[in-house]
């Protein structure tokens, strides 16, 4: 599987707003940041957007992503499938656990386009199948997430945009909530760059802040290019994470 997805695409991908042309726009990621981006895959075309990942949780534990892998197909210009996979290796000490995370599928559909105030709106929705993973990364029961996911566009150059969501872990049934807020900017119609609040609130638990910064590269109109990198800013937050990637789009 893993040499599948490599020699399917090799990295993972990138970003929210940069140069317009004729024919289709420029491609449109969900990566490299947190907040997912409200743009649909045009229709009847298959977008590839792989990463590969590290992780530093804490002093004993690190986790490896290679690839981390969305899939997505434009159905129309307002509703597109996702295919979530990811490869992953965790590490505590000297234990290690290699495989599959679960499975996700999903889909994005939009809401509303920008107008004056009110953003360009989308909503995500994914589950993850726990069947579909290796033994050592499966949930007890399947796992819902949903975000609605808006941007406002401040400037020729500048963007803000932000996430709203739930997600659960499948053990409970209690929710743990999202939030996300970026700023894009584009140094050139190539170059862009954007930093990052997140975090995670559980209903139950405390909540676990993280900030994080990046530069997306457009190649051509189908492929982009990125660097990333972040780091907890609550005690209970992982220490810092890097990260590089690749994303291409396809027609059927």
């Amino acid at each position: 599987m893993l040499k599948y997805y490599i020699g399917l695409l090799v990295f993972f991908g990138a970003s929210n707003n940069l140069f317009a042309q004729k024919g289709l726009p420029p491609i449109q990621l969900d990566r490299p940041d947190q907040t997912e981006c409200p743009y649909i895959v045009p229709k009847n075309h298959f977008q590839f957007e792989s990463g590969f990942n590290f992780e530093k949780v804490n002093k004993d534990e690190e986790n490896f992503l290679y690839p981390t892998l969305l899939t997505k197909y434009g159905v129309n210009d307002k509703f597109e499938l996702r295919l979530i996979t990811e490869v992953k290796t965790n590490k505590v000490l000297n234990n290690k656990l290699n495989g599959l995370n679960p499975i996700k599928i999903g889909f994005k559909t939009k809401l509303a386009e920008e107008r004056g105030l009110i953003p360009l709106t989308s909503f995500i929705a994914h589950l993850s199948l726990p069947f579909l993973s290796t033994k050592g990364f499966r949930s007890t029961y399947y796992v819902p997430s949903f975000r609605f996911v808006m941007q406002h566009t401040l400037t020729e150059k500048m963007s803000l945009s932000y996430n709203i969501g739930a997600e659960w872990d499948g053990e409970s049934a209690e929710p743990t909530f999202i939030y996300t807020l970026t700023s894009g900017y584009s140094i050139s119609e190539r170059l862009g760059a954007y930093i990052e609040f997140y975090g995670f609130v559980p209903q139950k638990d405390t909540s676990e802040h993280r900030t994080d910064g990046g530069f997306t590269f457009l190649v051509k109109r189908k492929i982009m290019l990125d660097i990333s990198g972040g780091c907890g800013l609550t005690e209970n937050a992982p220490n810092y994470y890097a990260s590089l990637g690749f994303s291409i789009r396809l027609p059927n």
